[in-house]
């Protein structure tokens, strides 16, 4: 294993347990540093981010930072999303995913450089 790849999983377990999306920084390694198609570099991620949830909602629980009414019904509709995405992603295919993914990813970038702070 090369050190890159720690560096990647590294980061992104950072980020992700902070909530600010480690996941594209991982999307990102794979599929530019590894060769790795879009769609695999999706699945990976998501096996990726679920002991760095798991641990992250035991950390935010204990302190009293999760509202679990609201999270539970956005939690809901966040299954239904991802149901939905599966399905549009194999439609779709790796080509379009893509495409959409970096489309996402500049504007969300082009929003943050121009957002104001509080």
């Amino acid at each position: 294993m090369n050190i890159s790849a720690l560096l990647a999983g590294l980061f992104s377990g950072i980020l992700g347990s902070m909530g600010l999306g480690g996941g594209g920084v991982l999307i990102i390694y794979l599929s530019l540093f590894t060769n790795t198609k879009q769609l695999t570099s999706q699945g990976i991620n998501l096996l990726f981010f679920v002991p760095i949830g798991i641990l992250s909602i035991i950390i935010y629980s204990i302190k009293k930072q999760i509202k679990w009414k609201t999270t539970i019904k956005i939690a809901i509709f966040g299954i239904i999303g991802a149901i939905i995405g599966i399905l549009l992603a194999d439609v779709l295919g790796g080509g379009i995913t893509r495409k959409l993914f970096a489309g996402l990813l500049i504007i969300m970038g082009i929003g943050e450089i121009f957002k104001k702070s509080k």
